[in-house]
């Protein structure tokens, strides 16, 4: 057995043999069982379990030359070159038709599959339609056009579809590559092969050509992950030249399929093919195989992937919002989401105009990933960051209070709770609780903005993840150095005030605060988040591997550790909390909640997040939940919005750990859970 990139069962190979001898010469099918062969007893690869070689969109076999044969009496393939003709006197003419050609046989790209050996991404077969020329092309220019006009019309007849070919292109194709196919259609579904095949009679120039495309099996799942690919160019046009294309090779525009563009792209293949004084096909010959590309395996879940999907789409108003999972043990990335999406398979083999306009033109952008790309006001999740500065630093006692006043003024300025009236003293646990804006102005002001900056810098926030995916958004803190370059001034109280909550300049993405939370809930190490865990060869060998990989460490105090979890706790199971849409019977789920205005004023929206992990005792999954409101509607809340969403998602995806055996336990001494950290 191999993996992901088996080119069939024998029963599939033999299948595709038989197109194959239908449409090449005979010494194609050779070396094309060859080439299956090779890849069937190649060995699986012992780190991924892979899915079985007959999942649908594994390609059976490797596309030969897309050269059918001609429509004349001359044989349908041939082994040798013709015999001379004893008639046949040399002259230009003879030495023009009588030609050797070189070929490149483009390869499949390489699969991307999620952590569990599922296909995200891979290289099917496609089929081409194509007018055959009658060779030695003798036609006049009317007769060629006659030609091509009939040949088209008898496809949109069998096919069913509309086929539009540039009469003047299609004439200068003749004069200059007749003993090539002409394709006039692409990705012929299976109803319309069914319809040529059956029609075939009434039109023998027509042939279909195998080629390599790429297809999505899971659709729109992970789309902003993965990316997209498109063509390289057109099909070749102009007199042949040797070493040219048979068909334009896909590449990697965005995500995943870009940024290991050169992994998943293999290693052409050459066919050497030569052409009688008559220009009839003379021989044909695969001289090197097409070497498929390296597959891409990714750290994202399929499964949790699906159900986060599913949970972002069932919003209320369908609003754009994104979702990150990730596992605090080694930060890898679990599922990673964003809605509105899109299906990639619009760009196979190419997309149309009409798609293209509607897609950029609609207000939510399916194009855009927020998860990565976009960057908010992170607003009362930050309140973690800015105590766990405080209380660390020692500038703030975990039972320390300070007044909860519905406002106070900060350097003349007036900054408000967002609730109208006094709430008493509370403590660090009951602030985070209730959220209580005053409480951590006062905070931040005593702390001062250098330990806040310091803890959000070192939990990754401001700069870019390193995950491998193109323009990732790098956030904002608002450093002495941006307030002077951007503000022509240094970090006055106020804007500490501001940074405290959350507000201001500071700016965040999802990834980012997902990947903060795993520190949170490891008790203090900083992963770099692992979107890709491996890199392997066609033979299952692994030729990069991504370990994981810590970014920094934060000595998290015992008495630290144990308010920010019981300020979180509080957050979702106490009565008092914003986040009791979150929980899940039978688990704690601890976390944060935050609502922050952006956007220019006149449009004014608000950002909801909420934040957090699961369980409190052994984290599986830490996760950051951002939900984007409409402009003007102030009754969007991180607890009534985001909050619901990681409910829904964890609800599915948390397991209850497996029984002991009692027989099994050893008695120890009973030991806080919070004494590792």
């Amino acid at each position: 057995m191999r993996g992901h990139l088996a080119l069939g069962s024998g029963d599939m190979r033999d299948t595709f043999a038989g197109v194959i001898r239908r449409a090449f010469p005979a010494v194609l099918c050779v070396c094309i069982s060859a080439v299956c062969a090779d890849a069937q007893d190649a060995p699986r690869p012992a780190v991924v379990a892979y899915p079985k070689a007959t999942k649908p969109g594994v390609p059976a076999a490797a596309p030969a030359l897309a050269l059918a044969p001609a429509p004349t009496p001359a044989p349908a393939s041939v082994a040798k070159p013709a015999a001379p003709d004893p008639g046949l006197q040399p002259s230009w003419e003879t030495q023009k038709l009588a030609r050797n050609y070189i070929f490149a046989i483009p390869p499949p790209r390489g699969q991307i599959t999620d952590r569990n050996g599922l296909p995200l991404a891979q290289s099917r077969i496609g089929y081409n339609l194509a007018i055959n020329f009658p060779v030695p092309p003798r036609f006049s220019e009317e007769e060629a056009s006659r030609f091509i006009a009939e040949h088209v019309r008898h496809a949109q007849d069998l096919t069913g579809r509309k086929i539009t070919v540039d009469p003047a292109k299609a004439l200068k194709q003749y004069k200059e590559r007749a003993v090539l196919p002409m394709v006039i259609a692409q990705d012929l579904k299976p109803a319309e092969l069914e319809r040529l095949k059956r029609g075939q009679a009434q039109a023998p120039g027509l042939t279909t050509i195998p080629v390599y495309l790429r297809t999505y099996p899971q659709g729109a799942t992970a789309a902003h992950v993965l990316g997209f690919v498109g063509r390289q160019g057109g099909f070749p046009s102009g007199e042949i030249e040797n070493n040219e294309l048979l068909w334009p090779e896909f590449e990697g525009r965005d995500g995943i399929e870009k940024s290991f563009n050169t992994q998943l792209t293999g290693k052409l293949g050459m066919m050497q093919v030569s052409f009688d004084a008559r220009g009839q096909k003379a021989t044909e010959k695969v001289t090197l195989p097409p070497r498929p590309g390296q597959n891409v395996v990714m750290s994202i879940d399929l499964k949790i992937q699906q159900v986060v999907e599913r949970a972002l789409r069932a919003v209320p108003g369908k609003r754009p919002c994104a979702m990150v999972v990730m596992d605090p043990k080694t930060g890898e990335i679990l599922a990673m989401a964003s809605e509105p999406a899109f299906d990639p398979n619009i760009y196979i083999p190419s997309v149309s105009p009409e798609v293209m306009d509607k897609l950029t033109k609609d207000p939510f952008n399916p194009l855009f990933p927020r998860a990565y790309r976009a960057a908010y006001p992170p607003g009362s999740i930050f309140k973690i960051i800015t105590g766990l500065a405080a209380m660390n630093d020692g500038y703030v006692d975990p039972d320390d209070t300070f007044g909860g006043e519905a406002s106070i003024k900060i350097g003349g300025t007036t900054f408000r709770n967002w609730k109208h009236s006094d709430v008493g003293p509370l403590n660090f646990r009951e602030a985070l609780i209730q959220s209580c804006n005053t409480y951590f102005y006062k905070m931040g002001i005593k702390s001062g903005y250098r330990p806040i900056l310091d803890y959000g810098s070192r939990l990754g926030l401001g700069t870019k993840t390193g995950i491998p995916v193109s323009s990732e958004e790098p956030g904002n803190l608002m450093t002495l150095e941006y307030m002077q370059k951007h503000h022509g001034r240094g970090i006055m109280p106020g804007d500490i005030a501001n940074m405290s909550i959350g507000q201001g300049d500071t700016l965040v993405t999802p990834v980012q605060m997902a990947s903060a939370m795993c520190a949170i809930a490891n008790g203090g190490t900083v992963f770099q988040p692992r979107l890709v865990l491996q890199v392997q060869d066609l033979d299952g060998r692994i030729t990069f591997g991504y370990d994981a990989r810590v970014r920094s460490h934060i000595d998290i105090h015992r008495d630290t550790m144990k308010a920010l979890r019981a300020g979180l706790d509080g957050v979702v199971s106490s009565g008092g909390g914003t986040a009791g849409r979150a929980g899940v019977p039978g688990f704690k789920v601890v976390g944060k909640t935050g609502t922050a205005q952006w956007g220019p004023k006149k449009r004014e929206k608000v950002a909801a997040w909420f934040v957090g992990f699961a369980p409190l005792d052994k984290p599986q999954y830490a996760f950051a939940v951002l939900y984007e409101g409409k402009p003007g509607d102030n009754d969007v809340h991180g607890g009534t919005y985001a909050a619901p969403i990681a409910g829904r998602v964890l609800k599915e995806i948390l397991k209850a750990p497996p029984k002991e055996d009692k027989k099994a336990v050893v008695k120890k001494k009973p030991v806080d859970p919070d004494e590792s950290n």
